[in-house]
């Protein structure tokens, strides 16, 4: 009720929200597909040249809004909200556009933030997120998102490494920032989205009632810095990674058209935490230049159940999760739930278990389209519509990409041979690729090999040009000689119906140098099982599956897995523990 009131606050009766009815959504047939679209996708095709300024507000939503005026999009909202106590949010575009001028003018007046200053934003998926990532394109500030599970020291490190002027959270993480005030001499303003005001605080909601919605896009260039993203290596304190106005706003036109599926008439539904790159990926940039909805739940915790009624209940029709949350579903049966609308799903993040491909299948009868990409890039691989999909495989290069597997010199090598998965970057380097790790060129130029951008994971491409992920480099496990990548592993493991989910590391043994263990999260029905007979069977099931010399020679069952806050498995973290670090 709070928040309903909250929302309604800001907006003027003038602009009414969209309460059209759910059937209108998407009933009419596909439309044209926008010339926006169009236009940005034959940016990525390199079949036109790369605007020289761009603004994603500006020369993408704003054009939406227009479009939306003269009748020429689909009655959908372009931002659809919803929390587990019934409370709703819908924006059109021109409603985005007006709430998102107000924001900018509150970050240029009231925080007293310049284009270029950076600003940390930590918040839970809440709408004001969505507002002020637009308000900081508007403003040419630029926008630094944070998962609201950082502590108080990772804030402050994010703080002082990237020099942010503003820091915007809420009433739960207000404490932690307050704590490393005295540290932070470059913070000049903190604004919190809250109900209530607290001391020391801009508070937005105040700030929203009595600012002015009057405010003109500033003209940015399109290599000109918008987002940073903080990313963590297997070394080290996380990096910054910079992401232009075209990077991110130009690059996703693609993918979003072709891996996504998305139009004017979708309701897309990815569940990414805000911190996490993929939320701009699937929650801002695809669905938006494509003129789709952009549907949020904002769940604090993952429930399989939340998620299957919340299929049920809206007019889903794309929907994105990572690989961990198909697994839970699968575990959960969906038979029993209808998904009237859905019609594409995806999974990014990590590489899906066929097995779980299948299920999902099953269950559903819809097919499960993988896509791959990182922080520092927009897509680079996906199995596209209308492609075959392989489970297991990660799909094609997308353009612009160019993707090729190397050796550690930089030269590529013939279809089914391991290497590193690279983009070529000469003799021209793609414009949706980062600009730069922030204050670190020593990290920007070991990421490049020769004529390639290095990503750091290892892969095999077939003869049709399909990659499939074989791991981190730093997750390989070599075993007297064998190289053996934990996913093909974890995928034989996750077949053997005891195996909820597991990962696979190196241990030390002092004949083989380091062997392969099993982590082992066991299904409820397993878990009174005689642990040895159960390990033996695993083993014996793995050899079947796959190449025998890849069984995992040591299991340990244990009750969960460390995992990042966006739900990967941190192989890391077990990897350490085996080697006593």
């Amino acid at each position: 009720f709070i928040m309903r009131l909250f929302i309604k606050s800001w907006i003027p009766q003038c602009l009414r929200i969209l309460r059209m009815p759910c059937r209108l959504f998407h009933g009419c047939n596909r439309l044209f597909t926008s010339q926006i679209i169009s236009y940005y996708d034959s940016v990525n095709q390199y079949k036109n040249e790369l605007p020289e300024y761009f603004n994603f507000a500006s020369d993408v939503l704003d054009e939406w809004s227009q479009l939306e005026k003269n009748g020429r999009r689909p009655a959908n909202p372009a931002f659809w909200w919803v929390n587990d106590e019934g409370e709703e949010v819908k924006w059109s575009f021109e409603e985005l556009g007006f709430l998102s001028r107000k924001a900018a003018n509150i970050l240029s007046e009231a925080c007293g933030l310049q284009r270029g200053d950076r600003v940390i934003a930590v918040l839970p998926r809440v709408p004001e997120w969505w507002l002020l990532s637009v308000a900081c394109m508007r403003t040419g500030i630029v926008f630094i998102p944070g998962t609201s599970q950082l502590t108080a020291k990772d804030i402050l490190y994010r703080l002082q490494a990237s020099k942010a002027k503003c820091i915007i959270t809420n009433d739960t993480l207000a404490p932690a920032v307050e704590s490393v005030m005295p540290d932070c001499q470059f913070l000049k303003s903190k604004l919190i989205v809250a109900k209530g005001s607290r001391d020391g605080w801009l508070n937005l909601k105040e700030l929203f009632a009595v600012t002015s919605a009057d405010h003109k896009c500033v003209k940015t260039r399109s290599q000109d810095p918008m987002l940073i993203y903080f990313t963590s290596g297997s070394t080290g304190s996380p990096k910054m990674v910079v992401q232009s106005h075209s990077s991110y706003g130009i690059g996703f036109a693609t993918s979003g058209r072709y891996w996504m599926n998305l139009t004017p008439s979708d309701i897309m539904w990815n569940t990414s935490d805000t911190g996490w790159v993929k939320s701009a990926w699937s929650s801002v940039f695809a669905p938006w230049i494509c003129g789709s909805c952009v549907f949020v739940h904002n769940m604090p915790q993952f429930k399989p159940t939340v998620i299957a009624e919340t299929l049920s209940r809206y007019p889903i029709t794309t929907f994105c999760t990572a690989p961990t949350a198909y697994r839970m579903l699968v575990q959960h049966d969906l038979s029993s739930y209808k998904f009237m609308s859905l019609k594409h799903c995806l999974s990014g993040g990590e590489p899906l278990n066929p097995e779980v491909m299948a299920k999902w299948k099953i269950q559903t009868g819809l097919d499960i389209y993988e896509g791959y990409g990182q922080t520092e890039t927009v897509t680079i691989c996906a199995t596209m519509k209308g492609m075959k999909i392989k489970p297991g495989s990660l799909g094609k290069a997308v353009p612009p990409y160019d993707v090729q597997i190397i050796d550690d010199h930089g030269a590529i090598l013939p279809a089914g041979e391991e290497g590193n998965i690279a983009v070529r970057i000469q003799p021209m380097r793609p414009f949706c690729l980062f600009s730069e790790y922030l204050d670190n060129p020593e990290k920007t130029a070991a990421s490049v090999c020769g004529n390639f951008y290095v990503t750091g994971d290892r892969g095999v491409m077939d003869e049709e040009g399909y990659v499939s992920f074989v791991g981190r480099a730093d997750d390989i496990i070599n075993s007297s000689g064998y190289r053996i990548g934990p996913f093909e592993v974890e995928s034989a493991l996750i077949q053997h119906p005891a195996v909820v989910e597991s990962a696979v590391v190196s241990s030390p043994d002092p004949i083989r140098g380091e062997v392969v263990k099993a982590f082992i999260v066991l299904a409820p029905a397993f878990v009174s099982h005689d642990p040895e007979k159960l390990t033996h069977e695993l083993q014996q099931h793995v050899k079947k599956v796959t190449a025998p010399y890849k069984y995992p020679r040591k299991v340990e069952f244990v009750l969960d897995l460390p995992k990042t806050a966006t739900g990967k498995i941190q192989r890391k973290v077990l990897r350490n523990r085996e080697w006593g670090k």
